[in-house]
């Protein structure tokens, strides 16, 4: 590839885990787009020692641009830029208009909150956000905190670094403004376009996936591929030069032949997008009934801007009074075969349909532990799909009933999320025809 980046992640709280990392993927994303390529995303804590050697790792590397996310707020683990000023051999001082800047900014955002700082805090934690290496662009804030290019030691050959604030929202509203320098765009003169695909695959183990690979690798030259496994669907990734694009076509007609049906996605749609086109388009509606720990349908697709055109919501009856007096699951039915049976699941279904006054319904009942019995064992799961109406079957009109009876591994959580995965794709199969 022609430029290539490194991205530098601060914060003690990202490396510990407290708060998940969405700077460095979402701008290893941003670079992609613009055709350039990730050496490295680096997460370091608020240690200056660790994160001097971080973003010299990456000088060392040969990157062309690196970027660093966090660090810039007025508290005093906030030691990125000062950090950076001192890698890149510049003298770090006071910028008097900036400071004024940002102190207007923090008074228009505190006026009337009370938050009780006295002037001389409010004072200095202005001027440490104003603090900035000689020779660098500030780039506009977008909350309290600029933005910073900072170039290479005069005299070298090296990567500008651009400092971002750590807020997502800070973060991605800076953005373009960083791409769009000057010195950036000078840094990354090299680039081209750098495409990348997606295929999703369901019920296909990665050892499979990974043997016709090496069965075609004669005609995929130029491809990177990645695959990655989540709850039985597995994801194809595919990085590439625009003069590749034969090789990705091939492997497309590689995958839609020997995996058919199973191919559910070759455009990279993932199920809860095409299990939403679907309903849409058919003018269907769905409520589910979800009598198992863990995850759930409807929380899954209210995820999902616009839901509200299919879904009319869902009942978690995690009690059996509930199952009768909500969903109309009889005692004869749970006294014969239990709440946790192929025959539940389905009356379930049935019952969500009918008091949500729905096309489709979903059931879903199982044991997700942390005790089960010999007869019903932990990981057992019964889904039903049913649909009726606008989702019947578009041939005869007939009502459609699917349904399944699995095993599942992993923690409680691991069985709800999994058990959710196989009913949106049950929900596909019932749409999809």
């Amino acid at each position: 590839m022609g430029s290539r980046a490194g991205i530098v992640v601060t914060g003690t709280e990202v490396l510990t885990g407290r708060v998940a990392d969405r700077n460095g993927p979402w701008l290893a994303e941003e670079l992609r787009q613009a055709g350039v390529d990730i050496s490295n995303i680096v997460v370091v804590g608020d240690r200056p020692e660790d994160l001097r050697a971080s973003i010299e790792f990456l000088i060392g590397s040969g990157v062309d641009l690196i970027v660093t996310s966090g660090g810039l707020g007025p508290t005093a683990d906030d030691l990125t830029a000062e950090v950076v000023a001192g890698v890149q051999g510049r003298a770090f001082a006071l910028d008097e208009a900036l400071a004024a800047e940002v102190a207007a900014i923090v008074d228009r955002l505190s006026a009337g909150r009370g938050w009780g700082a006295t002037p001389e805090a409010t004072a200095a934690a202005n001027r440490k956000q104003a603090m900035v290496p000689f020779g660098a662009a500030v780039l506009a804030p977008v909350g309290t905190a600029p933005g910073l290019v900072v170039p290479a030691p005069d005299g070298t050959v090296g990567p500008p670094v651009v400092v971002l604030p750590g807020p997502p929202r800070e973060l991605q509203g800076m953005w373009p403004a960083a791409l769009a320098h000057p010195l950036v765009q000078a840094a990354l003169a090299g680039r081209a376009e750098l495409r990348q695909s997606t295929l999703r695959i369901w019920g296909t183990p990665e050892q499979t996936i990974a043997a016709t690979l090496r069965e075609h690798d004669a005609i995929l030259g130029g491809l990177e591929i990645t695959t990655c496994l989540r709850d039985a669907e597995l994801e194809v990734v595919t990085r590439y030069a625009p003069s590749a694009q034969p090789a990705y076509d091939a492997l497309v007609s590689v995958i839609r032949e020997e995996y058919a049906e199973r191919a559910y996605s070759l455009d990279g749609r993932t199920v809860d997008e095409i299990v939403a086109t679907a309903l849409i388009s058919r003018g269907a509606t769905i409520g589910t009934a979800e009598a198992l720990a863990g995850a759930t349908v409807v929380g899954r697709m209210l995820d999902r801007p616009g839901a509200s055109k299919y879904l009319r919501g869902g009942v978690i009856p995690y009690a059996n009074a509930p199952k009768r007096e909500l969903l109309g699951l009889t005692d004869e039915l749970m006294k014969s075969v239990g709440s946790v049976s192929a025959e539940a699941a389905e009356a379930l279904a049935e019952g969500a349909r009918s008091a949500l006054h729905t096309d489709v319904g979903v059931g879903i009942t199982g044991m997700a532990g942390p005790v089960g019995s010999t007869l019903k064992p932990v990981g057992l799961v019964y889904i039903c799909v049913v649909g009726d109406g606008a989702a019947a079957d578009p041939t005869t009109g007939a009502r459609v009933v699917l349904a399944r009876e699995i095993n599942l591994p992993g923690s409680r959580t691991d069985i709800g999320a999994r058990a959710v995965a196989i009913a949106m794709h049950m929900i596909r199969e019932l749409l999809v025809r």
